[in-house]
């Protein structure tokens, strides 16, 4: 099959269809292969992507050969829009890759700016809120920081006080009704 010996492609790939036949999947291998390993290279500049291209598309080959029907067209012209579908698949999924990894780098940019916003903006609250806790007996401090801050539950908090939950929610609640007497109810 040396050169375009139509009759014989469209042989071959009738026997791929019905049969299954690896001899003739050879025969259809033998002569694509090379031809769309030049379009790959020719589309990607890239060996290894053209190497994809025509194992794509020859799998493909394989497993639709039962899609083709000789007298819509001759074998070649198929497998050529198989091969072109393949390479169209494989731009998309190049693109797609090429977005995923633009948004991996913005993302972590992105949220490095919120964080320095935050603190920035939070900075000065939070120091007035210190400042107002520091004011509470030193009980009344101990649970805030450890429900507010180190966000512990009020029974691991109990726990690691060593005193009951009980306790802990009364001088959570007195240290709350001091800060908002402090603070005011227009800062809740």
């Amino acid at each position: 099959m040396e050169q375009a010996p139509t009759q014989a492609l469209t042989d071959a790939l009738c026997k791929v269809a019905e049969n299954r036949d690896k001899r003739a999947f050879a025969q259809l291998f033998q002569y694509f292969a090379p031809k769309i390993k030049r379009f790959g290279i020719k589309q990607f500049g890239n060996e290894a992507l053209a190497m994809e291209l025509v194992q794509e598309t020859l799998t493909s080959v394989w497993r639709k050969a039962h899609l083709y029907h000789p007298d819509r067209g001759a074998a070649t012209t198929w497998v050529y829009t198989v091969m072109r579908n393949a390479s169209f698949d494989a731009l998309r999924k190049m693109k797609s890759n090429k977005e995923e990894h633009i948004s991996e780098e913005i993302w972590p940019l992105f949220q490095e700016q919120q964080a320095t916003d935050t603190e920035f903006q939070d900075h000065l609250q939070s120091k007035q809120i210190q400042d107002h806790i520091s004011k509470l007996p030193l009980a009344q401090q101990e649970v805030v920081k450890g429900v507010y801050f180190q966000e512990m539950s009020q029974e691991q908090l109990a726990e690691h006080l060593s005193i009951p939950v009980g306790t802990v929610k009364s001088r959570l609640r007195l240290a709350l009704q001091k800060l908002r007497a402090e603070i005011g109810d227009s800062n809740d």
